[in-house]
């Protein structure tokens, strides 16, 4: 039953697909990321790293401290 629902979806889909097609609005795939997208992504791996650097930076030395009393060092 499984495998007969998951022909009809995909057959119903790739009809819907043709039917775009004939009609004219051809999917257009994307062809790749832009370099603005690069650039956001680029930026927001930066302010992450700068952020979780800044929360090491105070908090670093208590949790160094806290792991050294849980492990009794």
């Amino acid at each position: 039953m499984h495998l007969a629902r998951s022909i009809s979806v995909f057959l119903v889909a790739t009809l819907r697909r043709w039917q775009q097609w004939l009609d004219g609005a051809r999917p257009r795939p994307e062809a790749g990321m832009t370099t603005a997208e690069l650039l956001g992504n680029a930026a927001l791996g930066i302010a992450a790293l700068v952020a979780i650097w800044s929360v090491l930076q105070v908090l670093g030395l208590d949790v160094m401290m806290w792991i050294r009393g849980q492990l009794r060092v």
